[in-house]
């Protein structure tokens, strides 16, 4: 293919890909509600668009102020696709302003490349900000990969292994091209190979994405069971009941290591229809949050009981289920807003001597 050809190829790619990108931001935002990932979306989006022009061959030799939109961000958009990835999954996660300072250690250095300082006498520059989008590409991974299991939300488990995954090879990739070639000698060919993965990742998300209950993918938790999946059989009341046996009579949550598959054996369930009757049935999003949701209870129950104020706190959480004391008391001052001792204390003054807290109880 002649190089005329080449060039034919990749503009033509490029703009589908910058076509797709844009719809699927503003089908982000339509359906999202303005809830933090929806926005980190439309964001990511906008900004992949954004790549596709800053990666077009030549692009480097215009210095013209009108880009630097663009160039903004085109570079800051791989902090954008981690702080997507820990808004979506990741729900106790909040933006604040250290990573709106991390984006801009990113999205400055295009600002000061237009006002016409040359790189080539700041010769780290370039070579740091490739690595740090190497690394943070690596947290995206991470975070992806994390308590992938344990993820209640089918459709967060679909849109996992495409949407990120497949993002951060074609990162890591065109990353380790750049470190390893340089942005300047990239041939023709490997160029219209990268706008055909820009393409093909917005076609297949944009399918994917436009088909699917936006909402329940990245809308925080909510009390009100999600809507049931047409294509599965609800949960009967039967099977919620012994669930609940299990959970609040039993206190299986107390075993240690306790796993969705642990608990889906003693069921007699597969992973996948168990994540669907806490999902669907409870209105729960991710397994170890439901599970230590029961753990904190019983926790509470304990820690307002005037009968085991001598009891050490770290006894009552491993009996809980919790496997040590950091991790217990991260989960109840998240949960409480008070450390488990504050909590104990409390309940000590507000309850009848010699009785337990009514209000920790029925919790």
């Amino acid at each position: 293919m002649t190089s005329e050809m080449l060039a034919l190829v990749d503009t033509g790619l490029r703009g589908a890909a910058i076509a797709l990108f844009l719809l699927i931001a503003l089908a982000t935002l339509r359906q999202g509600r303005s809830q933090p990932a929806a926005r980190l979306g439309a964001l990511l989006s906008l900004g992949a668009a954004a790549y596709a022009i800053c990666s077009t061959p030549g692009h480097a030799a215009h210095r013209s102020f009108w880009l630097a939109p663009i160039l903004v961000l085109c570079t800051g958009n791989i902090v954008v696709f981690w702080l997507f990835a820990r808004a979506v999954f990741d729900e106790r996660f909040r933006p604040s302003v250290w990573h709106g300072l991390l984006w801009l250690a990113f999205a400055i250095w295009p600002l000061v490349w237009l006002a016409g300082v040359d790189f080539t006498d700041l010769s780290l520059v370039p070579i740091a900000l490739r690595l740090g989008a190497i690394v943070l590409a690596v947290l995206v991974l991470v975070q992806t990969v994390k308590d992938w299991r344990g993820d209640l939300v089918e459709g967060r488990r679909r849109l996992r292994l495409f949407i990120v995954v497949a993002s951060v090879l074609h990162t890591a990739i065109t990353g380790s091209v750049d470190l390893s070639i340089g942005p300047e000698h990239v041939p023709p060919w490997l160029h219209a190979v990268n706008a055909a993965a820009l393409a093909t990742i917005a076609a297949v998300i944009a399918a994917v994405l436009l088909h699917a209950n936006l909402e329940a993918v990245i809308a925080p938790p909510v009390a009100p069971p999600a809507p049931a999946d047409p294509e599965e059989e609800p949960p009967s009341p039967a099977l919620l009941a012994k669930l609940e046996r299990l959970m609040t009579v039993e206190r299986i949550y107390r075993g240690e290591g306790l796993t969705i598959g642990a608990l889906a054996n003693r069921l007699e369930l597969s992973e996948r229809r168990l994540r669907q009757v806490i999902n669907q049935g409870l209105g729960h999003r991710n397994f170890s949050d439901y599970v230590n949701r029961h753990r904190l209870a019983d926790a509470r129950q304990a820690l307002a009981d005037p009968a085991q104020a001598a009891v050490p706190i770290v006894t009552i959480a491993l009996d809980s289920g919790f496997q040590s004391l950091g991790p217990f008391n991260r989960a109840f001052k998240a949960e409480s807003g008070m450390t488990p001792t504050e909590f104990r204390r409390t309940s000590a003054k507000t309850s009848p001597e010699g009785s337990p807290n009514p209000e920790s109880a029925r919790r």
